[in-house]
Parts: structure tokens; sequence; C-alpha cells
């Protein structure tokens, strides 16, 4: 792929070596050092949200990865199209940064629909609802990111929307209230989730499809790396996208930032494409590691295997000892660390695997359980139902 020149024209010095004291210029922020923002955080921000929107698939043909989901949705909505009806209602469940948001809007591209946007706690009332799916055109779609998190009452306005179409008001109250039934378009509901086991069973059973995506693999965020670069002007080498691929805890919103990162780094120092040994020296400068821990991983199992002797220990004494909450921990830090195989979750609390212990330059004891990273096997992908209607 030819390389496109950045314009910075500066002389290209070895990232370790930036003058120190230097007046900061665009892009220095980065060589600010983590302790700014966590990269390997895969939440999305608010200030990422417009660079977000231009890198994002319009289109599922666009869409890397997930190859059976983005299969099984194929089959869907070219069904959906043909008989002119309105999907079924789709739940997407997984770690965040995973491509929730970005399918959902493909979805309503795809059935040529409008799509609205909200998150479960901005519906406080039934009233907020009753707004929002009363302005839905025929077979509208309707977002609801962090439907876990969806008020209980609300909740149950929900059900009747998703079963009949229709929304059961109740006016006024005590002897002169009384009930009245509005009637819906139909319409899809798209939730999306990061704590599938906080949704209840009444709503999760009202959802035609489940879809749960799992983390990419380092050659499909090579991939999205490559791509995101061309429409951000960015030169990048094959081995310089693998090697942030590698790095981006399999989830494509990491690696888009570590781009944008290393994209700053080689404009400060003139570099007229990313090469591999310019990603190297960024990300040592930025503390994420060749495997993808940053700062905040390592801490976390240095203060099981320093602290508790590689645990088992409990999830809040864990969050103590490194200052995060309970929460954050589960939904963010654990995932890829359980999933790459450093950390084992028990009924007795956490432990810390023998791969940790070696990452870590240690020796592991006899008694730290081995755990090998969660992937696919080997022999291709899983068969699609695309390929089983064949």
């Amino acid at each position: 792929m030819p390389s496109k020149p950045l314009k910075a024209k500066a002389p290209r010095p070895d990232p370790a070596a930036l003058p120190a004291g230097e007046p900061a210029r665009p892009g220095a922020e980065a060589a600010a050092g983590p302790h700014h923002e966590r990269l390997a955080d895969p939440a999305p921000r608010l200030e990422e949200g417009p660079i977000e929107e231009t890198l994002r698939p319009q289109r599922l043909a666009e869409f890397v990865g997930q190859p059976q989901v983005k299969s099984n949705l194929g089959v869907f909505l070219r069904a959906a199209r043909e008989r002119g009806e309105a999907l079924d209602h789709v739940l997407f469940c997984g770690p965040p940064g995973l491509g929730k948001t970005t399918l959902a809007n493909i979805l309503a591209v795809e059935l040529g629909v409008e799509i609205l946007h909200t998150s479960g706690p901005v519906i406080e009332r039934p009233g907020d609802l009753a707004g929002l799916l009363t302005n839905l055109a025929e077979r509208g779609v309707l977002f609801i990111d962090e439907i876990h998190r969806l008020n209980h009452v609300v909740e149950e306005y929900l059900y009747p929307a998703m079963e009949d179409f229709t929304l059961d008001i109740l006016l006024d109250r005590g002897p002169s209230a009384r009930s009245i039934k509005i009637q819906l378009p139909r319409f899809t509901l798209v939730g999306a989730t990061t704590r599938a086991g906080l949704i209840t069973s009444p709503l999760r059973a009202r959802f035609g499809m489940t879809v749960r995506l799992n983390y990419y693999q380092p050659a499909e965020l090579s991939q999205i790396v490559l791509r995101s670069a061309r429409i951000l002007g960015i030169g990048v080498e094959a081995d310089a996208a693998t090697e942030l691929a590698r790095r981006a805890r399999g989830t494509p919103r990491v690696a888009n930032r570590l781009l944008r990162r290393v994209r700053d780094f080689a404009q400060i120092q003139g570099a007229r494409a990313i090469d591999r040994t310019l990603v190297e020296g960024s990300l040592r400068l930025l503390e994420v590691d060749e495997r993808g821990l940053d700062d905040m991983d390592r801490r976390l199992l240095e203060a099981l295997i320093h602290k508790y002797e590689g645990g088992p220990v409990g999830i809040n004494t864990l969050a103590v000892v490194v200052g995060e909450e309970p929460d954050t921990l589960e939904d963010v830090y654990e995932p890829f660390l359980i999933q790459e195989g450093f950390l084992k979750r028990t009924t007795r609390g956490r432990e810390a695997t023998a791969l940790a212990y070696r990452h870590l330059g240690l020796e592991p004891p006899a008694s730290a359980p081995a755990v090998e990273p969660a992937r696919p096997a080997a022999g291709g992908e899983p068969a699609t139902l695309q390929d089983k209607l064949l």
C-alpha cells in the first residue's frame, strides 16, 4: 500500500529522546504519559464521539470481524427486506468497544429506516418511552444502550410494546383513573449491554435474537487499523498495523485509539509513515506492553501476586487495593485478562495464573493455575447459518 506523507517535516529522532522541556505542540499530549488517559480502556469517551462516527462502517459488507454474527445478520436482514417487515428485536451482548452501536446503525442502514439512539438510564419515566416509540416511523429502529440499567417501571411498559406494538398509558389516579391504549408502528428494538446477566428474564425472552460479540483476532484488528488509517490519511506499514493489532486487547476501539496516539508521535518526529519501530517505541513510552496490558492491568496482577500470594482474593478487596470500583474491575479489566489466561475467576475469588507470573518476569509457584488463553479452535471458522442454509 503506498504511504501518504504526513505534514510534519522535522527530522525523526528516537521516541525515547524527545527534547525535555519543549513547549507543547499539536499531538504532544500523547507523550505526556498514560496517567492522563487509560489507552487500553475500551469504554467510550465523549471527546472521541466525532472521530468514532467517521471510522464506523456504514454497511454490513464493510464490517470487519465477527464472521458468524455478520453472516447470520445478513440472512435475517435479507429475509426482513423481502417480506417488507420489521426485523425482530435484537439484543447485542459483549464487552465494550466491540461494535454493538456500530451494528445497530448498520441494521438501520441496511433496512433503509431511521434509528433513534438512547440509553437505559436516560429513560426515567414511561412518558419518556412513549415519546420515543410514537416518534418512530414504520419499521424504525430504537437503540437502547446499557439496557440492563433500564428503570423497572419503564421496563414493564416495554413488554406490550415489544410483543403487541401497543402502549397502555394510565391517566389520572384514584377513582378517576383510566387507561388508554396507543397503537405503535411495528418497530425493532435493539438493545446493547455489557452485563447480560443483569437483564431480567422477561425482557430477555422478548428479544427474537440474542447476539454475543467476542474479542477480535489480531488479523481482523490489523484490517481495521489499515482501514482507519486510510480514512484518517495516515501511512501505515503492514507490520506496524499487525503490531498495533497485537496490543489492542482484541478491541477495535482500543486499536483505533492506539493508532491515533502513535500518529501523534509520528507527526512530532516527522515520520512519513508509521512503521513497526515507531509503534514499539511509542507504545513503550505509553506503557502498553506486547500483550496489550497497561499499567493498571499490571498493578492488578502485581497486587494479586505480591500482596495475596496469587490469590484467591475477593473482588471487593482487590478493588480497594488497586483503587478502582468493583464493577469497573468486572466490566473493564477482568474480561480481557481472563480471556488471555492471566486471571482465573473461582468461587473463592480471583487467582493469578502461571502465565501472569511469567509475564511479570516471576517464577510461578507449583500451586499457580495453568490456564490457557481462550481462543477459537483451529481448522477455520465455525459454520454460519448462511452456510447451513445453502
